[in-house]
């Protein structure tokens, strides 16, 4: 059992309130954004996802980049026409629809940056208020609503040296002051997640990155009153049962894989015992939505990188002392290979945000007949360029030089006949804990369509794979994932599917670093490279970044004091002088996960030793790219630098 001791969470009404804590934010009105009117069908290929429904699951406010950028829409579940809700500039990052149907809340990125606020609009498009985010130097983001949709709770990252979190519950009307739940200084992260129908306690997630825990907080006062580990990944952990005396989570404490676990609270909300309520052998379960009235679940698994859908039973409360029963499952069809969200959606059933290998991104709904897409998102056709689908990538299992087995999707392209061998780029993904998905990705089609094929692999480090692969990369390990890169490219080339004398790397963000280390610690292995917004310093890095992303990643590669000459080995920069083939950085201007630095200064490095190397800088982006003008601009730029690199001489 957890002891208040251990876990100095300050948590306050407006009675509680410490010295030296700042106010709860209050709403502030904005003009309204809605568009003149409904937009009919779709028009241009495009992506939607991030649903939340209405109580009674009859429409979905959804994120949506028809226009170019990422904007909250709204739509029927069985109709066609959506409408945009919010037709400002600012990409559109998560939607949360109120649980009395009233109020809409989501989150923007302003300028395209890392800095979000939180913001509300009304069904029909008017009333849009400003929630929190709105000091400069500010951040803010979505949590769970209260029960009866009166507030919603909001995490906001003060400006300071310390950026401390505070978890506020904030009234959209307006009418009652804010009521700040929880403030944790220097935190890496911080959501409210659930509340209990009484009020009494709050789920709260915290924590850096590998070291995730859910905590219930008794809402009356600084108590946290139970502590579990938790999986990580998406953020909503769980939830409560309806009576508060038990706590379903997604959770991989003491296990290899993340698996439902029921906990059992007393009264009091301390924790009197914990069950594994459902779980797979060799995967993990990646998301969990509780149904509103606490009766079900949706449980998707991650099947080697594949999604599998399961509708769940929950049992009712046991009493104290007493196991949780085992969950009743019914798996689901998916028309598709990943799950990326899923939401209760009433009476109708849930609603996922699915995504696949021969179509863009797009919402359904799973009803007692099967999934249904809704007809606002994508087309088949919008997923077919130049009149060809996309073949589905094919499964490889690499093994690297101290026995490893590692993982990944290869990419054919297009025309090519079996058993040539082909021009490669070996794209890593970022996280490092990410991993890759059999998921339609403009980028690849890109490449593909220029007669490039794609190897995607998951070194290790990789989510997918157990608790231990992604350990496996921790402090002196990052050399091994380096060398797993040079595996994976020999692994391509010894089964014939690439030519050895045509290979380029690839990766964003961590998959940046990796490319850049490639690049310096196998110079002979690529004829070019594209890194994409990463670390080629990592004392430069940890300078720069923001203060929570410098705690998560001291846990991943190192602490800047005391592991200094460890980082110094494992940067890029140590080893520019072994660098050989051209690069190519690529960098939002409003990056500060990874500073634009990082590119710039291994490409000035690199041209001050005669390589050829060149920045692109995408402005207003951060370091997720967002606008459809950046983001063309970028694949047909990376394309373009490969191409030349290594279709011809």
């Amino acid at each position: 059992m957890a002891s208040d001791a251990r876990h100095p969470l300050t948590t306050a009404d407006a009675r509680h309130r410490t010295a030296g804590e700042r106010p709860a934010p209050a709403p502030v009105a904005l003009p309204d954004t809605a568009a003149a009117q409904d937009v009919p069908g779709p028009s241009t290929a495009h992506g939607c996802w991030c649903p939340s429904a209405d109580p009674g699951g009859r429409h979905v406010a959804f994120v949506c980049d028809r226009t170019g950028v990422p904007q909250l829409w709204l739509g029927p579940a069985d109709g066609a026409r959506a409408r945009l809700l919010d037709a400002g500039p600012d990409p559109v990052t998560e939607v949360s629809w109120s649980p009395d149907g009233r109020w809409i809340a989501y989150t923007t990125a302003p300028g395209g940056g890392e800095l979000t606020r939180v913001l509300c609009v009304r069904p029909d498009g008017t009333g849009r208020r400003l929630l929190a985010g709105a000091e400069p130097g500010t951040s803010a983001h979505l949590g769970c609503w209260q029960r009866d949709g009166s507030a919603v709770a909001v995490t906001v990252t003060e400006p300071g040296a310390d950026r401390a979190l505070s978890a506020c519950l904030v009234d959209p009307d307006g009418t009652t002051a804010p009521v700040l739940l929880a403030r944790e200084p220097g935190a890496a992260a911080l959501r409210v997640c659930d509340l209990s129908r009484d009020g009494r306690f709050a789920l709260l997630r915290r924590g850096p990155r590998g070291r995730r825990e859910a905590v219930v907080v008794r809402t009356r006062d600084p108590v946290v009153t139970c502590a579990v580990p938790v999986a990580d990944g998406d953020p909503w952990i769980g939830g409560f049962s309806p009576d508060g005396r038990t706590l379903w989570l997604r959770s991989d404490a003491g296990r290899e894989y993340a698996a439902l676990v029921a906990v059992r609270l007393t009264a009091r909300g301390r924790r009197a015992g914990l069950t594994v309520a459902a779980q797979r052998p060799g995967c993990g379960l990646e998301l969990l939505a509780l149904d509103r009235d606490g009766r079900g679940a949706v449980l998707a698994w991650n099947v080697r990188g594949v999604s599998e859908l399961d509708l769940v039973e929950l049992p009712p409360a046991a009493g104290d002392g007493q196991d949780v029963p085992p969950v009743t499952t019914r798996p689901v069809p998916l028309p598709h290979e990943v799950v990326t969200r899923a939401v209760p959606a009433g009476p109708s059933g849930p609603v996922v945000a699915l995504s696949g290998s021969r179509r863009r991104p797009g919402v359904w709904r799973l009803t007692r007949g099967g999934p249904r897409r809704t007809p606002w998102s994508s087309r088949d056709e919008d997923a077919v360029p130049a009149g060809r689908p996309p073949a589905p990538p094919v499964p490889l299992r690499p093994v690297a030089r101290d026995g490893l087995a590692l993982g990944g999707w290869y990419h054919r392209a297009p025309g090519r006949p079996p058993g040539e061998p082909a021009p490669c780029v070996i794209h890593l993904h970022g996280g490092p804990e990410e991993q890759e998905r059999p998921v339609y990705d403009p980028l690849y089609q890109e490449l593909l369509d220029r007669g490039l094929d794609v190897f995607a692999p998951d070194v290790r480090g990789s989510s997918g794979y157990g608790r231990s692969f992604v350990e496996a990369d921790l402090g002196e390990g990052r050399f091994a994932a380096i060398d797993d890169v040079a595996d994976c490219a020999a692994h391509v080339v010894l089964a014939g599917l690439a030519d050895p004398r045509r290979l380029a790397v690839m990766g964003r963000s961590y998959g940046g670093y990796l490319t850049m280390a490639s690049l310096v610690w196998h110079p002979e292995l690529f004829r070019t490279g594209v890194a994409v917004c990463g670390m080629s310093d990592f004392a430069t890095f940890f300078a720069g970044t923001e203060p929570w992303i410098a705690e998560s990643a001291a846990h991943k590669y190192g602490h800047p004091e005391r592991d200094r000459e460890l980082l110094r080995a494992l940067s890029p920069m140590s080893r520019i002088d072994a660098l050989r083939a051209p690069v190519l950085a690529v960098h939002g201007e409003h990056d500060t996960n990874v500073p634009p630095g990082e590119s710039e200064q291994f490409v000035r490095a690199a041209a001050r030793r005669g390589v050829e190397a060149e920045l692109l800088v995408l402005r207003q982006e951060g370091h997720d790219f967002r606008r459809a003008g950046n983001r063309r601009l970028f694949r047909r730029s990376a394309a373009d630098w490969i191409e030349r690199r290594l279709t011809t001489g």
